[in-house]
């Protein structure tokens, strides 16, 4: 964890990070997420090394932070990434709460280097009815659909998010 770098800094480090992966197998991507207290945690992307198609940069990073601080809001945090996140890694820094992020490389980049965004952002532009993978909503027989909800709703316990 490092407290005092500038914006430029850390994303200079993303882009460090993004290399030294291509070095060790892995894709080229890095991520630093820093906090509003100026802590820094990074991320690279491990989807060939784990074998996990989530395992990108921005996601590791999050992921890094989160456990280190043992919280799932990075609310005031900053994500330094060497590309343009995808649709997924951009929804989970929306779901971590991330308050801006900043990018070297671009989408159209990273397509000139074979990682091609573009079917993910075109999907959501797509009418449903012509997805190439279709999402339907289906009645699960016996079971009611709103159970999940209706046990969370009712549950004093719970942990809002």
């Amino acid at each position: 964890m490092n407290t005092s770098h500038s914006g430029q800094d850390h994303l200079a480090r993303a882009v460090e990070l993004a290399v030294a992966n291509v070095l060790d197998h892995g894709g080229p991507f890095g991520a630093v997420i820093v906090t509003a207290d100026g802590r820094a945690f990074e991320g690279i992307n491990r989807v060939t090394a784990n074998n996990d198609p989530t395992a990108h940069a921005e996601v590791t990073a999050i992921r890094s932070a989160c456990t280190a601080l043992g919280t799932f809001d990075l609310s005031g945090a900053t994500l330094y990434t060497s590309c343009e996140p995808c649709p997924m890694c951009l929804a989970s820094a929306l779901w971590a709460r991330v308050d801006r992020v900043f990018y070297a490389a671009d989408r159209h980049d990273a397509a000139r280097a074979g990682f091609d965004d573009a079917v993910f952002y075109d999907y959501f532009d797509t009418p449903v009815e012509q997805r190439p993978m279709p999402v339907r909503q289906l009645a699960p027989g016996a079971s009611d659909p709103l159970a999940p909800f209706t046990t969370w709703t009712g549950l004093a316990t719970r942990i809002d998010y």
